[in-house]
């Protein structure tokens, strides 16, 4: 069958010929329809991301969609290595496998569903969002930070407040409040203090670096009466390390925590997908996709255009109903 093939660390995946999957005891077999092209993959692949293994050859892909050999649609996650999402056909384990609703499309769904799952995750396992709070979505320029912000609107969230590098997409994320990232430290220190004054429940961030570790000490400098914030770092996209003063922590109620694979169990990671795909199926949550044939991969691997989510696209796909 074809695949799109990893060879080694470092190297892009090639569009190749692998074997096809062996399905073991308490797996399924599925025929993938579409694999969506994340960071996580790109992570994975390239042996950089903390859950990276290191047996090669493998299938790209961590998830994706598809259909049992029953005709039953559904979304998957982790395959069983070498086994990977983006082949023609893919050996899951069965506890791995969401019916996807009707009201959802097979390339939305690849699409929307590991992003979404970051900031689902995020504030229902970890932050426990709580109707008419306040969230700060840190880095709500990319995919998953809009996805985020519409999250936050669904969960309940009364007020928004989003930041981001790049100051005209933060215009159009749907937020109360929009911080761009673009001002020096002094400044950006003010303008979250005056956030956080009127009040931040939850902080989801997808950045970490600099903003993160000025908006760590904005928030205890103001953090009256002891108020929790719950600080969950989901993404280091701006950076890896901060330096925080232990005094940020004493002087504050700010509980710091991460949000991932390790932290939040499968199960209640494949629940977070749950929501998510339900949401997506009543039209509440949205996401740009680009799909492409998978024969295209190594061509189109490259593409990193925060606006859409690239989706790898094998046979007939369902149309939305």
């Amino acid at each position: 069958m074809k695949a799109a093939i990893v060879e080694s660390a470092g190297q892009l995946p090639v569009y190749a010929d692998f074997p096809e999957p062996e399905v073991g005891p308490g797996e399924t077999r599925v025929t993938v329809a579409a694999a969506a092209l994340s960071p996580l993959v790109r992570g994975r692949a390239s042996g950089a991301h903390y859950s990276s293994g290191n047996s090669f050859p493998f299938v790209a892909g961590v998830d994706g969609t598809g259909r049992l050999d029953d005709g039953r649609r559904v979304y998957f996650v982790l395959p069983r290595a070498p086994n990977g999402a983006m082949a023609e056909r893919t050996a899951v384990p069965a506890a791995h496998c969401l019916p996807l609703p009707d009201g959802v499309d097979d390339v939305t769904a690849a699409a929307i569903a590991n992003p979404g799952m970051s900031s689902w995750a995020a504030f229902a396992e970890r932050a426990k969002l709580q109707p008419g709070e306040t969230v700060l979505v840190n880095g709500a320029t990319g995919i998953s930070g809009r996805l985020a912000v519409q999250i936050a609107r669904h969960l309940g969230a009364a007020r928004v407040i989003a930041t981001g590098r790049d100051a005209a997409a933060l215009a159009s994320v749907g937020a109360d409040v929009t911080i761009p990232l673009i001002a020096d430290d002094s400044a950006l220190e003010d303008a979250f203090k005056a956030q956080f004054a009127q009040r931040v429940d939850v902080v989801i961030d997808y950045l970490w670096g600099r903003s993160a570790q000025l908006l760590l000490i904005a928030a205890a400098k103001t953090g009256a009466d002891a108020v929790p914030i719950r600080y969950v770092e989901v993404g280091s996209a701006s950076g890896n390390e901060i330096t925080l003063p232990g005094a940020a922590l004493r002087a504050s109620a700010i509980e710091l925590m991460g949000s991932g694979i390790g932290s939040v169990s499968l199960e209640r990671l494949l629940a977070a997908i749950d929501g998510v795909l339900g949401a997506a199926a009543e039209g509440k949550l949205s996401i740009a996709t680009q799909p492409v044939p998978l024969a295209q991969v190594e061509r189109a691997w490259a593409d990193n255009d925060s606006r859409h989510r690239t989706v790898f696209t094998l046979g007939a796909r369902r149309p939305l109903i």
